[in-house]
């Protein structure tokens, strides 16, 4: 007999513990598929402590595949669940699709960022529901403060420096409270010029600081942040949020780089695509967290409403709490339904109380219904975290330890720009990324310092035709490849080209298919920008590895510097080669197609042959020392040098070319004769040129 089918969807606080519970209680008789954006479990009540700088962001993650034994992780997120087919659709992090069938579905797919309609939040705020968030508000804290202590102008400084939280809720409260202290400590090391004082203000529509909790915790909390300088303003909100600050619902403008939206959470839209009852979000359940007519669907965590036996007529609240238990007692039913368990139960709870961590020493909490503050509050906090905490207890508390006896560390580590948080994305776990699966067709670029530009946005990653995030029509950034408008396929002989409008605007010209470099010289094509600037065709190729010049990497642009692609970087292959490396116009010292000044091949470099040869080696244009098509300025051949004769003659030499002072012609090779390369450098000697006017040159010496 087969093993049943379990899929859970989600790995927050209710699908972990449903599937670690499942694992334990199954044993291998069950075959359970956990299917999440990421590989690890978020321990959300600390992540305002990695904002802070306090705990590193790996402290508050567990790898799900090394702490869930017998569980199998597919990493996703699900699009859509066919409930008569009993599958579930995803979408892989690279984009690929795939289905799982089940016997039995977990939902507990979580929540994400509320959004209110309310002008530029979705445009200028940021949320704080995932750790790519986090790590983003503490580089955009820690650059916002450094950027004011380098401000000339009192108004900019200021903004820069004021940061305002929307919701004063358990988030909001501990964001701004742990926001405080990390700034304060910024600028004891760094003073601002004008000798200012980072500005934190917390915004709530609600009468009192944490409204869900106790009196006597909203109290304690309020006095402490009042005490640190926190401005709060309670029956206040935003208005309208703009690039340069907010609009207060009082009419007060602040001006203000920082918008953390902590307003609240709203369940997963997953749930509502599955047509089943339905309330505020939230897909209703029975007791026993499962959908009533379902037999073989579960909800758990935030996406559920699980009435709550002991307010009868209510339902749980979306916390991390009731979310933990959600999950233990939807796993134990569904391995009761699958007859690897006992009997089914009911979810009952029973309210153990909260804890706040305010930072520091300071705490808000109520264990067992006794309300603590300062010291006993947060050595409470503290444990409680420890004790709820499924792994790392230990890196915590060393953080912990560390923190109090060193300085915070403050550094921008650049890893999460603006643009790959938005506040209206529906997973807030995962970055966003160029050309990610997922992202939105013509998404807004988002604002304040380090905010994605349109190409940040529109253009680059995988799947686009704009490679690496540049911009369409301009150089793209340094350190990233573009796809050219020419087409390279190197090969033994020379590459296929096309030529493009850029490449003709630039004189650059482009081999037609099959060309392929004999021994005498490469077949030459020169474009109307040759012509122009009196340069004859270029060989193409001739076996060294590398393509002609090749037209910008990106669309409409000069690609760039060091990276493959379009027309290439200084360092690398393809196009217009590197400095260094072969291909297209080579490095200075290595061959391929327009060589470099040291190499053959092409456009030779200053000492080797080949193609439009270097100063002081034969081929092409020669060497300033050399003989071989325009010879080296000391030895004869093609144009001379300056004491030798041939070619174009030196001040005091014979010859077709002028001297300095005389005007240089545009040289065209014969129709019926390629021009002179590394195989068929002219014979030292003076060189009777025919193709310059009467006079151009001055007499032999």
């Amino acid at each position: 007999m087969s093993r049943p089918r379990i899929v859970i969807v989600g790995a927050g606080f209710a699908g972990y513990r449903t599937a670690r519970t499942l694992s334990r209680l199954t044993r291998g008789r069950a075959h359970i598929t956990l299917l999440n954006p990421t590989d690890y479990f978020l321990y959300l009540p600390l992540l305002p402590q990695v904002a802070a700088g306090i705990l590193e962001p790996r402290r508050v993650t567990v790898s799900l595949s090394a702490s869930l034994p017998h569980v199998r992780l597919v990493l996703g997120e699900a699009d859509r669940v066919d409930l008569d087919d009993r599958t579930v659709h995803y979408t892989g992090p690279e984009g690929e699709g795939g289905t799982l069938a089940y016997d039995r579905l977990v939902l507990a797919a979580g929540s994400v960022n509320k959004l209110l309609p309310i002008p530029g939040v979705a445009e200028h705020a940021h949320g704080f529901r995932g750790l790519p968030e986090a790590l983003y508000l503490r580089d955009h804290v820690t650059r916002q403060v450094e950027l004011a202590a380098g401000a000339d102008d009192r108004d900019t400084c200021a903004a820069r420096c004021t940061f305002v939280v929307v919701g004063a809720g358990y988030t909001g409260t501990e964001v701004a409270a742990h926001g405080q202290m990390f700034t304060d400590a910024q600028v004891r090391r760094h003073p601002l010029r004008q000798g200012m004082r980072p500005r934190w203000m917390l915004l709530d529509v609600a009468p009192r600081v944490l409204p869900e909790m106790d009196e006597k915790l909203s109290a304690t909390a309020d006095r402490v942040l009042r005490q640190r300088g926190v401005d709060v303003r309670m029956g206040t909100s935003v208005r309208e949020a703009t690039h340069e600050g907010v609009v207060l619902t009082d009419g007060e403008c602040v001006a203000t780089r920082t918008l953390v939206w902590c307003v609240g959470v709203r369940p997963d839209p997953l749930v509502e695509s599955l047509g089943l009852p339905m309330e505020k979000g939230r897909l209703l359940v029975d007791p026993h967290l499962q959908v009533p007519g379902r037999p073989e669907l579960f909800a758990c965590g935030d996406v559920a409403a699980v009435p709550d036996l002991e307010n009868p007529g209510s339902y749980t609240a979306m916390t991390a709490q009731h979310a933990w238990r959600h999950g233990k007692v939807a796993a134990e039913n569904v391995a009761a339904s699958l007859g690897l368990g006992g009997a089914r139960k009911p979810y009952r709870h029973r309210d153990l109380g909260f804890v706040v961590d305010l930072g520091g020493a300071k705490a808000a909490a109520n264990p067992l219904g006794v309300a603590l503050s300062g010291l006993p509050a947060g050595v409470v906090a503290r444990g409680y975290h420890l004790a709820a905490m499924p792994g790392n207890r230990v890196r915590v508390a060393a953080d912990w330890l560390l923190g109090a006896v060193l300085p915070r560390q403050a550094v921008q580590l650049g890893l999460v720009r603006s643009w790959s948080v938005p506040l209206d994305t529906s997973s807030p776990e995962v970055a966003r990324v160029p050309g990610g699966p997922g992202r939105r067709e013509g998404a807004d670029a988002r604002s304040g310092p380090g905010a994605a530009v349109e190409a940040d946005v529109h253009g680059g990653g995988p799947g686009t035709g704009q490679p690496g995030g540049g911009r369409a029509g301009e150089e793209p950034a340094k350190g990233h490849s573009g796809s050219g408008a020419t087409q390279v396929r190197p090969g033994p002989g020379a590459a296929e080209l096309r030529p493009t409008e850029a490449d003709t605007a630039k004189g650059r010209l482009a081999r037609d298919e099959g060309e392929r470099p004999g021994p005498g010289g490469a077949e030459l094509r020169p474009s109307e920008a040759d012509t122009a600037k009196g340069h004859p065709a270029r060989p193409s190729g001739k076996g060294h590895g590398g393509a002609d010049e090749q037209a910008g990497g990106r669309s409409g642009g000069e690609p760039a510097r060091s990276r493959s692609g379009g027309e290439p970087a200084k360092s690398r292959s393809g196009g217009e080669p590197a400095k260094n490396q072969p291909g297209g116009e080579p490095a200075r010292s290595r061959s391929g197609g327009e060589p470099a000044k040291n190499q053959p091949g092409g456009e030779p470099a200053k000492s080797r042959s080949g193609g439009e040869p270097a100063k002081s080696r034969s081929g092409g244009e020669p060497a300033k020392s050399r003989s071989g098509g325009e010879p080296a300025k000391s030895r004869p051949g093609g144009e001379p040098a300056k004491s030798r004769p041939g070619g174009e003659p030196a001040r005091s030499q014979p010859g077709g070319g002028p001297a300095r002072n005389q005007p240089v012609p545009t040289p065209h090779p014969p129709p019926e004769q390629p021009p002179p390369g590394p195989e068929t450098a002219p014979a030292p000697g003076p060189v009777k040129r025919d193709d310059l006017p009467d006079g151009s040159a001055k007499g032999d010496s």
